[in-house]
């Protein structure tokens, strides 16, 4: 499989304190990696790198043969990187239909003045983005809260619009940053079937940072510990979860046995 995300000696350095050192790891197009550590281990600043809200340090980040350095946030999703955060951001007073076409209009091809003047491909296009919006959130069994306000779903419904929202931006590299916090057990193990399911689906590949390590045991194909900012092992679950340094550094987490 061809290698769809690399980072190379990736280095973060904020007022003298290294977030994130010698962080290197790589993503095969299809795959499904998981990233998990300690609270403040370093993960979500990693993703900030990928997606360019942090400018490394130090180190390479590449992306589909591509690099990634200088490029602002909106540049790279238009690459093919889409992620969810750990604090859900939804447009909160926006219709949940709206929260997804937004992240369509990154691949709208009408101009400025014809959205202005409402002519030429401006009905066509808006009308697909709508189809297409609505065809989302069935699969994420959302169309009946189509024109509900965001901020009014369930939390779980939240977690799972804002997935689909980040599938609008037609991603080939899927971020998700604990998508199953907050969630029951039940929702969990719904949670785990339609990740698994949109890699299928879509094609794509995700990166998964989570704390449930069940979710992450069960899914994920490698992963990658971090601690203080430095990777301390990878390979398959079954590896990680006999690694001496992962059990160290979980202090005996049970959920890690």
């Amino acid at each position: 499989m061809p290698v769809l995300l690399k980072t190379e000696n990736v280095s973060e350095v904020f007022g003298g304190l290294k977030a994130v050192d010698d962080f290197n790891i790589y993503i095969n197009s299809g795959e499904l990696i998981g990233l998990i550590g300690p609270n403040g281990a370093g993960k979500t600043t990693a993703f900030n790198l990928i997606t360019g809200v942090y400018q490394p340090t130090t180190g390479t980040i590449t992306f589909d043969g591509k690099s990634l350095l200088g490029l602002k946030p909106y540049q790279i999703t238009q690459l093919g990187i889409a992620r969810t955060f750990q604090n859900i951001r939804l447009f909160s007073e926006l219709s949940v239909l709206d929260n997804v076409k937004i992240a369509y209009h990154s691949h709208i091809n009408y101009s400025l003045l014809e959205s202005v003047l409402r002519v030429g491909r401006y009905f066509s296009e808006e009308k697909e983005v709508e189809r297409q919006s609505l065809e989302l959130l069935k699969i994420f069994n959302l169309e009946s809260h189509a024109h509900e306000v965001a901020k009014n779903l369930p939390y779980g419904a939240q977690r799972r619009l804002e997935i689909a929202r980040a599938l609008a931006a037609k991603p080939k590299l899927l971020l998700l940053d604990e998508p199953a916090a907050g969630m029951n057990p039940q929702e969990t193990h719904e949670l785990m079937q339609l990740i698994q399911w949109i890699r299928n689906q879509f094609a794509l590949s995700i990166l998964l940072i989570e704390h449930d390590m069940s979710l992450v045991m069960q899914i994920c194909e490698r992963i990658y510990v971090l601690e203080y900012g430095i990777i301390i092992a990878s390979g398959s679950p079954q590896e990680i979860q006999n690694n001496p340094d992962v059990i160290r550094a979980y202090l005996g987490d049970e959920t890690i046995n």
